[in-house]
């Protein structure tokens, strides 16, 4: 797998836990549902856990296989983005360590600064990486 795809596919997987875990804090469970329920909230954690863990390494790959006029400035936000990934990564792995988790469990995890420092740290990069 390309630098390109190991970034992006880590990207992925935490945008589309994120999107899964806004509609699964919308629908108020007390507890986690089956797999009969549909797509489990655990799947999408443990696959964005696995992916924070990554992103930095990917994206530091990704920097030095390639030409570009920002790499200097994108090494020294790979450690920023690192850290939000950590932090993030520790509020993921938090709510995997419950037994059932709610859509409250889940809400919280949502509004954490945390997250959304990491979100935000991730678009900022996915820009930058395109315009240079």
């Amino acid at each position: 797998m390309s630098d390109d795809l190991k970034f992006a596919a880590c990207v992925e997987a935490i945008e589309s836990a994120y999107e899964f875990m806004l509609a699964y804090a919308a629908q108020g469970r007390d507890k986690e549902g089956s797999c009969a329920d549909g797509p489990s909230i655990r799947v999408f954690l443990t696959s964005a856990s696995a992916a924070l863990h990554a992103v930095e390494p990917a994206l530091q790959d990704k920097i030095s296989g390639g030409a570009s006029e920002n790499a200097e400035q994108l090494n020294g936000f790979s450690a920023v983005l690192g850290d939000d990934a950590k932090r993030a990564a520790a509020a993921v792995d938090l709510a995997l360590s419950v037994p059932s988790i709610s859509s409250q469990l889940v809400d919280n995890l949502n509004a954490s600064i945390h997250l959304r420092a990491l979100l935000t740290s991730l678009f900022l990069v996915d820009e930058a990486m395109r315009k240079s």
